[in-house]
Order: structure tokens, then C-alpha cells, then sequence
């Protein structure tokens, strides 16, 4: 898969009343910084060498997806497995498409934290012997960090901002306030969003469906909603009476569940069968989502108004995630941002997802800063779980903010 030009990406973000550049020569590039990005937190293996302007020089991305859908989910050793037998490959391509040899590169920047352990270590483990090999310097890189600056590639957002992190593994709020600095609003107290989505859809045996036997569970999950009625299975949205700004996935997982099976017990029909009235299931699923993302997005809003945690001149949400590619979810937050009067951004869906492109870019945002840059032969270690900053949702909940009601009016 290869990701659009710097220029065509600027012309698809949200919103887009804004000049740009177009990406500049390779000649010129070599005059600047390079950065070589790769990523392995998940299923994904990724690189990609960008200069310090942000322009995409070359990228490559191994996508595991067809094979863990066969399998029902990500299986650790095997993704593991597919890593290790793709990441040379990927990263090769990456250089040669960029026409940047390893001697031409600044530094090497990976993603070393949060994720599955055995994904973290196959890349961990080649940027090792690949700094070492070349004497690079090396930029390790948080996932999520990378996941909330990506926007800055495309357009100078300044900093502080809120972002909302959606995606398979992570659902979370936070301010970011510099490229290392980061103020917890909230994140999910059992399982992800998009979790979520993907278990719901293997629960409708969506993978029989003749439209979504290639897609991912949320993938599935969208195209179906479009043609569904979300007013036939009225989900309650969770923690209704949580005032802070966490988020709970597990219990509407759990209501989804029990009204499928309630579903085919109706029609007569076992497990594995696909319903007459999937398209409502995942219709009132998505909705569902969307409004509880929605509604502790507006409470985190209203908390940084009160403790002036954002600029009061055009202050800026972000949404980005696997998660965020969801239009129906971006339509949501929309309704919210124009309540709210903060400017919404979203990095194009092919940036939402996890790839090389944004570790890349984390990496420049660090060398321009001087932070977080090791001698090749420094030893890293890599981290499944790691919290992403300064965790203040305690205070958050202590705020007791009460959100008012907004008419969720959201369109497909």
C-alpha cells in the first residue's frame, strides 16, 4: 500500500481552507534532515523516510489484515511471525522508493511502546541492528504521541490541542501540549473502540456477508449501518452517570450480544447465521459508539474551558485512531466541535491507521526539538503497556461536569 504525496494528503484533510506547498524536489530534500520511520505496535509493518518539512519521500506497508480475519482475530505469534518475515522487505522498499541511502539518513525512529510485545520486539529488535550497522542515531517513539502529532504534518497546528485517540487497542483523551508533553483527560476503564466494533462484527458472522467478506469488523460494521435503522435496537449509551471523561465499551459489547441472541432465538437460526435485521445491529452499534465517544469528548471540552488548557483563540480538537476513519464517528464529533466552537481536525483515513509515516514524522518532531535522541548503541527496551503522560483524570472526575443535552442529528 502507498500513501498519497504530502500535497494530495493536504488536500483531503478536514477541513481544507487553508494554501499549501507542493512537496518539494528530492534534490532539495537531501538538504534537509531525513528521518526513516517503522512501525510493528500491532499487525502492521511499516517505514517510510520523510524530511523535516514532513513531505513523504517513499513508503511501504504489509498489511496482516487478510490473514487475522481468517484466523478471528490477531493471534500474537502469529503476527509476530509475518513481522519478522516482512520487515526487511518493507523497510528496503521504503529507502529505494525514497532514492535515500541509509548513510543519507538523520536518524531512525520506532515505534517502541504501547502494543503487543512480540510486534514491538521484531522492530525494535532490526532498528537495533540497523542504527548499529549504518551509526544512526535513534528516536524511540510512544504509538500514541505519534498518533496525536500526525496532524502537525499536514498542517501547523500549534500546540496545546485536544485530541481523541479512537482505534483497536486504545481510546483515550488528552491535551498535547508540546512533542513530549502530554496533560490524561481520559481513556477507557475495560476494552477500545474498535475492539468493540471488530467483536461485534465477528458475533454477526459479518465476514459471511457478501459485501464484507474482505473487511474488518469496523469496516463491516459502517458499510451495513448506512442501510440500517439505529432506532430499532435502542442501546443505552454507557456510563451515563460517570461524570468524568473515561470510556466503557465492555457493558454495550455485552447489550449488542444479548439482543443478537435474542435475535436468533426470533428467527430460529444458530450462531454463525446472519440476521434479516443485521443492518439495524450495526447501525444502533455504531450510533451507539458514536454518542458515548461524543459525549465524553464534550465533557473533556467543557473541563479545558474551565481550566484554560486550550487557547481561547480557535481552539482545536484532533481526532485520530484507526477508529477515526469512521465518517459516521467524524460526523458526530462535528456536531460537537461546532457546539463547542473548537476547530475539527482529522488526518485523512490512509494516516488514521497504523503505518511508518507517522513514526516518521514523531521522529522529526523530536529532532527538531533536541529530545529524545540516542546514540546507536544505547540499549531500549520495548514496552506493551505505557501511559501517555500526566494522568489528571481523577481531577477531571472531581470536576463533576455535567454536559448538556445536544440533539445527535449525525448522517452517514
Amino acid at each position: 500500500m502507498m500513501f498519497p504525496s504530502k500535497t494530495r494528503v493536504l488536500q483531503r484533510l478536514l477541513p481544507c481552507k487553508y494554501s499549501f506547498s507542493p512537496t518539494p524536489s528530492l534534490g532539495k530534500a537531501f538538504c534537509s534532515r531525513l528521518v526513516l520511520g517503522i512501525e510493528t505496535s500491532c499487525d502492521d509493518t511499516g517505514a517510510a523516510v520523510l524530511d523535516e518539512t514532513g513531505a513523504i519521500l517513499g513508503e511501504s506497508l504489509h498489511s496482516q489484515k487478510e490473514v487475522h480475519l481468517r484466523t478471528g482475530g490477531i493471534i500474537p505469534t502469529v503476527a509476530q511471525q509475518l513481522h519478522r518475515e516482512n520487515i526487511e522487505r518493507v523497510v528496503h522498499e521504503a529507502l529505494e522508493r525514497s532514492g535515500v541511502t541509509p548513510s543519507q539518513l538523520s536518524a531512525v525512529a520506532t515505534t517502541v511502546k504501547p502494543g503487543l510485545a512480540l510486534s514491538l520486539g521484531i522492530g525494535l529488535e532490526f532498528s537495533k541492528r540497523f542504527v548499529r550497522q549504518h551509526s544512526k542515531p535513534f528516536i524511540p517513539i510512544h504509538h500514541m504521541e505519534a498518533h496525536a502529532l500526525t496532524v502537525r504534518m499536514l498542517q501547523p497546528v500549534p500546540f496545546p490541542f485536544l485530541v481523541l485517540l479512537i482505534s483497536g487497542g486504545h481510546s483515550l483523551l488528552t491535551v498535547a501540549r508540546g512533542v513530549d508533553d502530554f496533560l490524561l483527560l481520559g481513556q477507557t476503564l475495560d476494552e477500545a473502540p474498535g475492539d468493540t466494533l471488530d467483536k461485534v462484527a465477528r458475533r454477526l458472522s459479518l465476514t459471511k456477508h457478501p459485501q464484507c467478506s474482505t473487511m474488518s469488523g469496523g469496516q463491516a460494521i459502517e458499510l451495513l449501518a448506512k442501510k440500517g435503522d439505529r432506532m430499532r435496537f435502542p442501546f443505552t449509551t454507557p456510563m451515563g452517570q460517570s461524570y468524568d471523561c473515561c470510556f466503557s465499551f465492555a457493558g454495550l459489547r455485552n447489550q449488542i450480544t444479548m439482543a443478537i441472541v435474542k435475535k436468533e432465538k426470533e428467527e430460529g437460526v444458530e450462531q454463525g447465521t446472519l440476521l434479516s435485521c443485521v443492518n439495524d445491529i450495526a447501525a444502533a452499534a455504531q450510533h451507539t459508539v458514536a454518542v458515548h465517544l461524543a459525549k465524553r469528548t464534550h465533557r473533556a471540552i467543557l473541563f479545558c474551558k474551565a481550566n484554560s488548557l486550550l487557547p481561547s483563540n480557535s481552539p482545536t480538537l484532533v481526532l485520530s485512531g484507526g477508529v477515526a476513519s469512521n465518517q459516521y464517528i467524524r460526523n458526530a464529533l462535528s456536531i460537537i466541535t461546532e457546539t463547542t466552537g473548537l476547530h475539527l481536525l482529522c488526518p485523512p483515513p490512509q494516516l488514521c491507521t497504523d503505518n511508518g509515516v507517522m513514526i516518521a514524522w514523531n521522529g522529526v518532531e523530536h529532532l527538531r526539538e533536541g529530545k529524545g535522541i540516542l546514540s546507536p548503541n544505547v540499549d531500549v527496551f520495548y514496552e506493551p503497556k505505557a501511559p501517555l503522560g500526566v494522568d489528571i483524570t481523577a481531577e477531571v472526575k472531581a470536576a463533576a461536569i455535567k454536559v448538556p443535552s445536544v440533539r445527535m442529528k449525525i448522517t452517514n
